[in-house]
């Protein structure tokens, strides 16, 4: 509905594609795709907007859109452009993300803390790599839920709460110098150098 809801569904929620308008109330579309960018954001994004001029396309494709189609336009090029757009390859994950002395090791599906080895359950592991890739972020528990197991039929507010107190034990016994923490009402999120939980 408006530029806002954008940044904050962005910051949320996984997209294939954004198709952005310039003029959202509240905040303007050039707006969010900058915040998008600099959050680190690689999601295609295409500019469908009534502003035409020279000066409107360069800066949106320099502020990081990949592709301006201005209105009236018709609906085969718009699916032509959204079709080339679907095609570019997906950037590849860095193999291990990390956060200060956090490393996820993907391959094996364990935590490295401080090289110390924690064995993690599957979604102990779900859960870890997406924290340690969006480390001081709080999310709440549905936004978890979609994001790390989507598809598991027995994803719940329960399930998650145990597992974060399962993975705080484990954090504990090898003296982590982060914590998963939770503010009433925003959510879980890891945060280093914190030990509260």
């Amino acid at each position: 509905m408006d530029g806002n809801e954008a940044i904050s569904l962005l910051k949320n929620y996984p997209f294939d594609l954004i198709i952005l308008d310039w003029e959202l109330p509240g905040c303007h579309g050039i707006e969010v795709l900058k915040a998008f960018r600099r959050s680190g954001g690689k999601t295609p994004v295409l500019f469908l907007t009534g502003r035409d001029s020279v000066d409107n396309k360069v800066q949106g494709l320099e502020f990081g859109a990949d592709d301006y189609l201005t209105k009236p336009f018709h609906g085969r090029e718009l699916v032509a452009r959204i079709n080339a757009l679907l095609r570019r390859p997906v950037p590849l994950l860095e193999s291990n993300p990390r956060v200060g002395d956090f490393e996820f090791d993907r391959k094996r599906c364990i935590l490295l803390v401080d090289g110390q080895e924690v064995k993690l359950m599957p979604k102990e592991a779900a859960l870890v790599e997406f924290l340690i890739t969006h480390s001081e972020q709080l999310f709440p528990v549905n936004v978890l839920l979609d994001r790390v197991w989507p598809s598991d039929s027995d994803s719940t507010r329960d399930a998650l709460v145990s597992c974060i107190k399962r993975l705080r034990r484990k954090l504990a016994d090898v003296g982590a110098s982060a914590a998963i923490h939770n503010e009433h009402g925003l959510g879980f999120g890891l945060f280093p150098g914190r030990r509260d939980g």
